[in-house]
């Protein structure tokens, strides 16, 4: 047995599997059973009762969490003229136009998330072969193509998350570090939480929080109780 796997069978034994937990109860569960030698990332995975094979049926957006990811986010914008400044100005770490394309062409990809101004999607859609498979791709609904591009920067900067359905109808998505305080991961999972229920498609029909699980990176997913809704955002 490996070193990793003593630990995660040790921090295990501080978890009733069968328990369903509130969402505080949860997250200090994580906190306690985390025991990598970084500070692990904190995540929420969801099980949704939505069909995404469906258009209308699709759950996705984004949030700004109110204390951030707990992670240092590099931003590349694709702009030219006033934007640059406008870019530059709110903290980009990559700013450029054909460029900028012609180093992503050459593998050099140094950023976490791409954000464009409408006028240079020509530009970016002859590397979209290369940037959608890495999930890269400035996109509209995930707000990272526009002309505020400040505001978007910020945004990201600050902790904007997105969150989307995959073809499974689970989301999952990070919501801070095991050095949060249980009061942020709390304000965190509820603010996610809430934007996610509001984002329920009107067709979607039965339960639609079918089930939650919190979990660190290396450590084991803790169950939350769903059958209070009102309790996971309160």
């Amino acid at each position: 047995m490996g070193k990793r796997g003593k630990k995660y069978i040790e921090a295990s034994k501080q978890l009733d599997t069968d328990n369903l937990y509130n969402p505080l109860d949860a997250l200090k569960l994580v906190k306690s059973m985390a025991s990598a030698k970084f500070d692990e990332t904190v995540e929420v995975s969801m099980r949704l009762g939505v069909d995404p094979r469906h258009a209308d049926q699709q759950v996705r957006g984004t949030i700004v969490l109110p204390h951030g990811t707990g992670r240092t986010v590099r931003v590349a914008v694709f702009a030219k003229g006033d934007k640059v400044k406008e870019a530059e100005a709110a903290g980009a770490d990559i700013v450029g136009g054909e460029d900028l394309a012609a180093e992503i062409e050459n593998g050099n990809i140094n950023f976490d998330v791409a954000v464009a101004t409408p006028d240079m999607m020509g530009v970016v859609g002859k590397i979209g072969r290369i940037l959608g498979p890495k999930g890269l791709m400035p996109n509209p609904k995930a707000g990272t193509v526009t002309f505020e591009v400040g505001k978007a920067v910020e945004d990201i900067k600050a902790g904007k998350v997105e969150y989307r359905v995959d073809k499974a109808s689970n989301v999952s998505v990070p919501i801070g570090k095991v050095s949060f305080s249980e009061e942020q991961l709390l304000e965190n999972f509820q603010a996610l939480l809430g934007a996610i229920i509001k984002a329920k498609p009107a067709v979607a029909k039965g339960v639609y929080l079918r089930k939650i699980v919190v979990s660190s990176t290396m450590g084991p997913g803790v169950k939350v109780n769903t059958t209070d809704i009102s309790a996971l955002t309160a």
